[in-house]
């Protein structure tokens, strides 16, 4: 008798498991905009499912998410290919932010970045004059920041043998980057950008900045995304453009510390409980990579007296699992 009921329990444990599953939420490059009482979540879609462009998905929790109800279509559509917007394929690593009362996104298409907008927070999402932001070499992972004296700037990456982070003021007027701002980041200094696990030229990627007390915060992901020791990580500077210290305790986001295989690029954002927290994908499995598995987790930020700098770490225990509601 011990032993059916054993059976029966793992047997409905297997079920539960494969039906929690098939519910989750396959984005990858992703990011979530906070706005109202909900939280809005997009990212790369990957495979050819559907149209290219990007979807939203809404949540009051942050664990369930559903098609916006007020969506302009069934799939969550804010963004389409040939929908007066750049791009043929390879739709990639959306921000999406908002400025002087209009809701911007920012994409890679054609291994370019793009810049759309709309009046709408769910879109369309379009643009007035069709084109990439910088269409003078390839550029990829696309985020704009405003700093605090109104300046704009565009964190991107260019390929160099590898990938790299690169800083550009923007003009949002122009939707362009100004060239002779450019500057490059920083090198692949570190163990943990390169490991053995999936050969790779350097690659730093998916950038995401925020300015806390007049320092610069730079979150990147280092490591080919095939590799399961993809990761994130941060440096810290006095200005938009660096000279930047990486923090002696990356990475923040790793397998040892979420417990899950390619665990990067993401973005950072505040919920709507104050919290800090960081969406980020996965891979598929263990011994597969895609498609890409969303996930969550809590950030805590510390303030470090001595060295005048926040730190960062992340409640590896505490990863958030976001499922569709309803299937």
């Amino acid at each position: 008798m011990k032993s059916i009921l054993l059976y029966s329990f793992l047997l409905f444990s297997a079920i539960q498991a494969s039906a929690q599953a098939k519910r989750e939420i396959f984005f990858a490059d992703v990011t979530i905009y906070v706005e109202g009482s909900k939280y809005y979540l997009t990212g790369s879609k990957g495979g050819s499912d559907g149209p290219q462009g990007f979807a939203f998905l809404e949540s009051k929790d942050l664990k369930t998410w559903a098609v916006p109800a007020k969506s302009q279509d069934s799939l969550g559509t804010i963004l389409t290919k040939g929908d007066h917007t750049f791009g043929t394929k390879g739709f990639w690593a959306p921000q999406i932010f908002k400025d002087k009362g209009t809701y911007y996104i920012t994409y890679t298409a054609d291994e370019q970045t793009v810049l759309a907008e709309s009046k709408s927070l769910l879109g369309p999402y379009r643009q007035r004059e069709i084109g990439p932001i910088d269409g003078s070499e390839k550029n990829i992972d696309s985020y704009v920041f405003k700093d605090t004296d109104g300046k704009y700037y565009l964190y991107c990456v260019r390929f160099d043998k590898g990938n790299y982070l690169y800083a550009a003021e923007f003009d949002m007027n122009t939707g362009k980057i100004k060239p002779q701002t450019l500057k490059r980041c920083f090198e692949r200094t570190e163990p943990w950008e390169s490991t053995p696990n999936y050969k790779s030229g350097p690659i730093m990627e998916g950038p995401t900045v925020i300015k806390l007390k007049n320092k610069y915060y730079l979150f990147y992901s280092a490591n080919h995304f095939q590799n399961i020791d993809y990761a994130i990580g941060y440096a810290v500077a006095d200005s938009p453009y660096g000279p930047w210290v990486k923090y002696k305790n990356n990475p923040i986001i790793h397998r040892s510390i979420v417990g899950e295989n390619g665990s990067g690029h993401g973005d950072l954002f505040e919920g709507l409980d104050k919290q800090l927290y960081y969406v980020y994908h996965i891979h598929n499995s263990p011994n597969k990579v895609g498609p890409r598995r969303t996930r969550i987790v809590p950030v805590v930020k510390h303030w470090d007296e001595r060295a005048g700098v926040y730190t960062f770490s992340v409640k590896g225990n505490e990863v958030i699992v976001p499922v569709l509601a309803g299937e």
